[in-house]
């Protein structure tokens, strides 16, 4: 899926979120929305593009529910262990 459009729809959920009274349920409510309704490869996308762009273009709320919920958004392997996309040179 086109990278722009995730931005766009997680800022969307953003949005919807960044209403809430509390900062920190707020973050939650996005992170729970995208581990439920977007597939994996959508999420993993997504934490592509935090990790190679810095999440240009997202909404400060969706960033930091990102970096917050990284391992919650991550598909799981089959072992359990949550499959986490590279960051940086090993």
């Amino acid at each position: 899926m086109d990278i722009d459009n995730l931005v766009e729809m997680a800022n969307r959920i953003g949005e919807f979120f960044q209403a809430m009274p509390d900062r920190a349920e707020a973050e939650a409510g996005i992170v729970e929305h995208l581990r439920k309704f977007w597939e994996p490869r959508m999420r993993m996308q997504l934490l592509g593009h935090l990790d190679e762009h810095d999440g240009a273009g997202l909404l400060p709320i969706v960033l930091e529910s990102l970096r917050e919920g990284r391992e919650a958004l991550a598909p799981l392997a089959r072992d359990g262990a949550a499959r986490l996309p590279r960051t940086g040179s090993a």
